[in-house]
């Protein structure tokens, strides 16, 4: 089937995909959006309460529908599945959101589907790797939203640290959407100037404890917000609409989605959040980065928890 450039669905329309969908609407980015769950009077209802902003947005249909609606599109979201309560990490999530996801790959699959995949529900490395499996697609047609949204959170925390526009800031996390992230902090820099040699430029240096204050509010960030309000939902939501902002207009731009690796950082067998360039076709290229020695170490922990997750569902 012919894909349609401009035609978007999200499977799952809980906090999570009804948020996604109101930043597709804000962006303008496609022209026909639909709306799939497995409660299709949650869909219609999102659909009419989105559809009534379309009078101050870009021209765009937003409708509910079922599988067959959405074979064509450039690009499916998939949100479906149970969301992390207080207390739980995400990959207490696998079991359940496993079975959810083989189901909608099997319904995805028996369509001819030529758009891509991009992966949001949790556990997202193990399920992102999950869907690329199931589904025999391309590697660079089945991606994660991997640590974008931890890398805004570390964006923004250190441009509130150092007075500076978050968006001047360039620093990444990899690794696990979870626990056993790491942040890079040895590529760090602020336009170009190395972080440390910004911070003693603004007078007020970076200590290994500050450092370490700094990851931990971005590791645990998810944790505090489900604690005061249950979900989270709108910082993901703007990180998926930059994904496909970028596989839309072929930005080519550098982001660390949840991707297959194939020997990448000595790794392989697993999905893991690195950065990749990704543009029109996807992923385009995993990019390799330098990371120090601590780094390193750091990412093959975390990719050894990955692939212990994986070999638990029997992937």
């Amino acid at each position: 089937m012919k894909v349609n450039p401009r035609k978007a669905a999200i499977i799952g329309c809980g906090f999570v995909g009804a948020s996604i969908a109101f930043r597709f609407l804000q962006q303008g980015l496609f022209s026909q959006l639909v709306l799939v769950d497995v409660n299709r009077e949650k869909a219609e209802g999102e659909a009419m309460d989105l559809s009534d902003g379309l009078p101050y947005a870009e021209a765009m249909e937003i409708t509910a529908g079922g599988y067959d609606d959405i074979a064509d599109c450039a690009l499916i979201v998939i949100t479906a599945g149970a969301n992390q309560k207080p207390g739980e990490t995400r990959l207490d999530l696998i079991g359940k959101n496993i079975a959810i996801l083989k189901g909608v790959i099997g319904e995805i699959t028996a369509r001819d589907f030529g758009g891509i995949l991009l992966v949001v529900s949790n556990p997202v490395d193990v399920l992102t790797y999950a869907a690329w499996k199931l589904s025999g697609y391309p590697k660079n047609r089945v991606i994660g939203s991997g640590t974008v949204l931890d890398t805004a959170r570390l964006k923004q925390i250190l441009g509130e640290k150092l007075g500076v526009d978050s968006r001047n800031v360039h620093a990444f996390i990899v690794g696990e959407h979870g626990d056993s992230e790491l942040a890079v902090w040895s590529g760090a820099n602020v336009s170009g100037v190395d972080l440390d040699q910004f911070c003693h430029l603004r007078g007020d240096p970076l200590d290994h404890e500050e450092m370490e204050r700094i990851y931990q509010g971005v590791r645990d960030s998810a944790y505090e917000i489900i604690r005061r309000k249950g979900a989270t939902y709108y910082g993901i939501a703007m990180a998926v609409g930059r994904i496909a902002q970028c596989i839309l207009r072929d930005e080519k731009a550098v982001l660390p989605i949840s991707a297959v690796l194939e020997g990448q950082y000595g790794l392989e067998g697993l999905c893991l959040s690195v950065p990749s360039i990704v543009g029109k076709g996807g992923l385009e290229e995993v990019l390799e980065i330098p990371l120090s020695a601590q780094e390193r170490e750091a990412l093959a922990s975390s990719a050894r928890q990955m692939q212990e997750a994986i070999a638990s569902v029997g992937l």
